[in-house]
Parts: structure tokens; C-alpha cells; sequence
């Protein structure tokens, strides 16, 4: 028989086994079930990351992509004032996103599916955009191909302006050499020209050679021949007298002047005024002056810009 002692002894022993199993499968159970709890979380967490990252990556690629419609939308001439907005709003996003201490993917991705929404509208945009300057590129080459042909069409005239007018310079100046021949051909001839000389009885003389005691006046006789071109009105004919130095002998007392020689002024011994009849008309001139040198003189006729006559005498 076993003793009292020994009894209690073994009933603690197995209290303490029972005591020892109910303790290892409570601690069992709370381990499997703070186990499953950690993995929960984990995966919570592991799926949280996941978002953000998802979220931040999505972000980042609107602002990525508003970049491009703002830079081809200005390409394209259209308004930017819309996207810029939105990029500011959207660049302020990624920054409150950054420094947010909660997890709330929930509202971003609402808003980037707000900003998704946007960027379609903005394509819609874009290809009309596209379209009109498609547009306005046709328009501008048929633009273009229309003034290449006025611009053609100008230089064309431009060129038979210019022939016209060379034909006009040409015409001009064929029909200014033409009415100077014919001015030219209107103009009086002084035919038979004669210097006689008259003394102071009123001997006239008719030599080659004159001495001067005896001379006191010049008597010049000479024709007009018939022209049908030289109107029958008052014409002036100029006497120049060149002495043997080649200057003009002239008085302005006994008559003497000025006029055009070849465009240029000269002088002129003595005019006389005579009525143009077409028939042949004698004409006399005399020019008083008795200090004629001895030496070769010449005598020239002019009338209306012409020379019509000359001749020479000599003065002993």
C-alpha cells in the first residue's frame, strides 16, 4: 500500500502535466492565431504599397502626358490656358499625395480618374485642331498657287509695261527725228546769196574783194525759194558778219542782239523780218557799218533755229 504522501505527490505530478498541456495549447492556439492575424496584416500592407505605388506611377504619367498636350496644343496654335490650370492643380496633388501621412488612394483615384477624363476631352481638342490646320494648310497652298500666279501674271505685265513704254520712247523719239526733218525740210533755203557793198553816194558794188575807204554799208541780196512745207507768214532771218578772228561783228546800236545758235546764245549783226510769199521772193538786208578791218569775213543766214545760207567776202 502506498503511502498517503506518495498519493499527493503523483496528483500534483499529473495537475501539473494536465496544467502544462492546457497551458502549451492555449499558447498553441494564440500563436496560430496571432500568426494568421500578421499575415493579414502583411498582406494588407504588401496590397497598401501596391496601391500607392499604383497611384503615384499614375500620377506621375498624367503629368507626364498633360506635358505633351500642352506642348502640342501650343504647336498647334489652340488655347493651353485650360491644361496649364490643371497641371497646377495636378503637380499640387503629387505633392499633398508625397506628404500625406494617411493612406487614401481611394480619393486620388478618383481624381485621376477625373484627370483620365480630361486628356480625352483635350484629344477631341487636338484632332480638331489637327483638322483645321490641315485645313488651313490646303487653303494656304491654293493661297499660294493663286498668288504664284498673279505674281506671274504681274511680272508679265510689268514686262509689256516695259515693252510699251521702250515703244513709246522709240515712237518718241522716231517721230521727234521725224518732225525735225520735216522742220527741218520746212525751213527757209537762202538762194544766190550776194554781199554787195554801197558807198556813201549810194554806189552799190558787186566783187569778191572791197576796199575798206569805200565801203559803208553791206547790201546782202539773196532768194527764197518756193516750199510747200514752210508756212507763207513773217519769218525773222539773222545776219551773222564773222570777222577774221571768227567773233561776231555787232552793234546794239545799229540793231544788234542775241540768239540760240545750235541751243547755245550768240550774237547777231542784223535781223530783218520778211513775209514769206512762196514764190521765189528777192529778199535785201543792209547793215551800216564803216569800220570793217581788212581780212576774210564770213556771212551767215539763220531763220527759225536753221542756218539757211552763207557766203564770204574779203576786205582790203
Amino acid at each position: 500500500m502506498q503511502q498517503p504522501e506518495q498519493k499527493n505527490k503523483q496528483t500534483i505530478a499529473w495537475a501539473m502535466v494536465v496544467v502544462l498541456g492546457l497551458a502549451t495549447a492555449m499558447f498553441g492556439y494564440l500563436f496560430t492565431t496571432q500568426k494568421s492575424e500578421l499575415t493579414q496584416q502583411e498582406s494588407m500592407v504588401v496590397e497598401k504599397a501596391r496601391e500607392l505605388a499604383l497611384t503615384k506611377t499614375k500620377l506621375d504619367s498624367i503629368s507626364t502626358v498633360l506635358d505633351t498636350k500642352i506642348a502640342e496644343i501650343e504647336k498647334l496654335g489652340g488655347d493651353v490656358s485650360e491644361l496649364t490650370k490643371m497641371k497646377t492643380q495636378l503637380e499640387a496633388d503629387k505633392a499633398a499625395f508625397r506628404r500625406s501621412n494617411k493612406v487614401e488612394t481611394g480619393k486620388y483615384l478618383a481624381k485621376i480618374k477625373e484627370y483620365e477624363k480630361f486628356l480625352v476631352e483635350k484629344d477631341e481638342v487636338i484632332a480638331q485642331l489637327k483638322l483645321e490646320n490641315e485645313q488651313l494648310v490646303a487653303s494656304n497652298d491654293s493661297l499660294s498657287t493663286h498668288v504664284g500666279t498673279l505674281t506671274s501674271e504681274r511680272e508679265r505685265l510689268v514686262k509689256r509695261q516695259t515693252e510699251l513704254s521702250d515703244s513709246v520712247v522709240t515712237f518718241t523719239a522716231v517721230n521727234k527725228e521725224l518732225s525735225a526733218k520735216v522742220s527741218q525740210a520746212a525751213a527757209l533755203k537762202a538762194q544766190n546769196l550776194k554781199v554787195l557793198t554801197v558807198n556813201s553816194r549810194g554806189k552799190t558794188k558787186d566783187k569778191e574783194e572791197y576796199k575798206a575807204k569805200r565801203v559803208d554799208k553791206l547790201k546782202l541780196v539773196f532768194n527764197l525759194p518756193e516750199n510747200a512745207l514752210t508756212a507763207q507768214e513773217s519769218k525773222d532771218i539773222y545776219l551773222r558778219v564773222l570777222d577774221p578772228q571768227g567773233a561776231v561783228v555787232a552793234n546794239d546800236a545799229t540793231g544788234s542782239g542775241e540768239f540760240e545758235v545750235d541751243g547755245a546764245p550768240s550774237k547777231f549783226t542784223a535781223r530783218e523780218s520778211v513775209a514769206y510769199q512762196n514764190n521765189n521772193q528777192k529778199v535785201e538786208m543792209l547793215y551800216d557799218n564803216s569800220q570793217l578791218r581788212p581780212g576774210k569775213y564770213s556771212v551767215e543766214l539763220y531763220s527759225e533755229g536753221y542756218k539757211i545760207g552763207g557766203t564770204n567776202f574779203t576786205i582790203k
